[in-house]
């Protein structure tokens, strides 16, 4: 299968979007982190709690996850921080 974009696992992550995990106090410590960053090659990685079981049979009709996709949750507050630091194209 042919796809329209394909994520490049050798890009390294350059910048943290938003604040970290401690100043937004959505660390357990050495686990659960929650975080945004943005690859060299422009891309975005979102590290969440995998939720992908209990949203698939939730998804709407136009959403689908890919066998090689995971549906990760993160908190609003991660999300928010994130925004000022968000490319705006």
């Amino acid at each position: 299968m042919v796809r329209a974009w394909e994520a490049d696992p050798s890009s390294p992550m350059v910048r943290r979007l938003g604040k970290s995990p401690t100043e937004l106090g959505t660390t357990g410590g050495e686990s659960g982190c929650p975080d945004i960053w943005e690859l060299e090659n422009g891309d975005i990685a979102v590290i969440g709690r995998d939720l992908t079981d209990s949203y698939r049979d939730k998804l709407p009709p136009d959403a689908k996850i890919a066998p090689d996709e995971r549906l990760v949750v993160i908190p609003r507050k991660t999300a928010v921080s994130a925004k000022v630091d968000a490319p705006d194209a």
